[in-house]
C-alpha cells in the first residue's frame, strides 16, 4: 500500500509515516514494495504479528521506570538503590502485565476488532 495512501486514510502526513516505517522495516514487520504499484506490505501475516513487537520496534523496549532496563537498553545510569528498592519488583510486575498484554493481541485481532466496532457505526 502506498504511504500516500495511508496518510490519506489515517488523516497522518507522509513524512510522519516514512519515519515509522524505517524502523517497521529493519525490525522485519514490513517491507518495501518499489516500482508504480509500490509501497509497503507486511512481512509476516497479521497473525504473527504481535501488537509488542510494533511498539517495540518504533519506541524500544517498553519500561515504565528507567531501572528496569538493562544497561544495553538506556543510555542513563542504573540507579544506585536498584538492588534494595521496594516499589522495584511492584514496577516489574506491572511492566510484566503490560508486556504480556501487548505480546498476546496481534495485528489480525486488533484489525478484527475495529472492524466489528464500525458495524451500524454511523462514520
Amino acid at each position: 500500500m502506498p504511504l500516500k495512501s495511508i496518510a490519506q486514510s489515517q488523516g497522518l502526513s507522509e513524512n510522519y509515516l516514512e519515519q515509522l516505517m524505517a524502523p517497521l522495516r529493519r525490525a522485519g514487520l514490513v517491507r518495501s514494495v518499489r516500482g508504480a504499484q509500490g509501497g509497503y506490505v507486511l512481512a509476516r501475516d497479521p497473525k504473527d504479528i504481535a501488537i509488542g513487537d510494533i511498539i517495540q520496534a518504533v519506541e524500544g523496549p517498553i519500561a515504565l521506570v528507567d531501572c528496569l532496563l538493562t544497561s544495553a537498553e538506556s543510555e542513563k545510569q542504573p540507579c544506585d538503590r536498584a538492588c534494595d528498592c521496594v516499589t522495584r519488583s511492584v514496577w516489574e510486575k506491572v511492566c510484566e502485565s503490560i508486556n504480556s498484554v501487548l505480546n498476546n493481541i496481534t495485528l489480525s485481532d486488533l484489525c478484527a476488532d475495529t472492524a466489528a466496532k464500525h458495524i451500524g457505526c454511523a462514520r
